[in-house]
């Protein structure tokens, strides 16, 4: 059996790749931003000592954890009506995202706050820091750094999945190619060039969170020797 490609669609339909390309950078780039906020707040209250708040984040986190995206992304987009809060598709996939991020950062920032030697806090103390201080420089910064991979392996993976938001029409990369197959009838050569552009952006995002990795915490360990 033979197969033909065509790609000559492109000459009129690149700008609709490019807009959808954007349009995921953007909605990645403010998940990922508002997700590292509540997951390192969520992190920080479960490894507090208030039984009550630990619990309760910790049921957010398992029910995060164990329920599909798509399911909450429904929830978010179909169900928040039911309750008079009406949202664009944009910001229901942000709100969803958010929420699943915060989840999954939360426990891989939880687990570098767990990492940190109590001999360490106990030299702080000695060499007169306040609480304030030691948790800052001796326990957070550090336990983001030792973590710091496993959250930009996360984010990268925040990205791809908001390829989920099309089923609830975000105009991001994934709604804009069902778009362009449907009129072109070439979905090999659609999809295909939708993979190709989600691995541009999947290097796009390692190269960037690297840069952060590299001004956050590299400059951080010179200024330390």
């Amino acid at each position: 059996m033979s197969y033909t490609f065509d790609f000559s669609f492109l000459l009129t339909t690149w700008p609709a790749f490019m807009r959808g390309a954007w349009q995921t950078i953007l909605l990645a780039g403010s998940s990922i931003a508002f997700g590292f906020v509540l997951a390192l707040v969520c992190a920080i209250i479960r490894s507090g000592k208030s039984k009550l708040a630990a619990g309760l984040v910790g049921a957010y986190v398992e029910v995060i954890r164990n329920t599909p995206l798509l399911v909450q992304i429904f929830i978010v987009y179909f169900g928040l009506p039911s309750l008079g809060l009406r949202l664009s598709a944009e910001t229901a996939a942000v709100i969803a995202l958010v929420i699943n991020t915060g989840a999954y950062g939360s426990e891989i920032i939880r687990a570098g706050i767990d990492s940190i030697a109590k001999g360490q806090i106990e030299a702080a103390e000695c060499l007169g820091l306040n609480k304030l201080q030691i948790y800052w420089h001796i326990v957070l910064i550090p336990a983001v750094e030792r973590v710091y991979p496993a959250l930009s392996s996360q984010f990268v993976l925040l990205m791809l999945s908001s390829s989920i938001t099309s089923q609830i029409s975000a105009q991001e990369l994934t709604a804009e190619a069902n778009m362009i197959q449907s009129e072109t009838f070439r979905s090999f050569e659609v999809y295909l060039i939708v993979a190709a552009v989600y691995l541009a952006l999947s290097v796009l995002f390692r190269v960037v969170l690297w840069a952060i990795g590299e001004v956050a915490f590299v400059r951080r360990r010179k200024l330390r020797t």
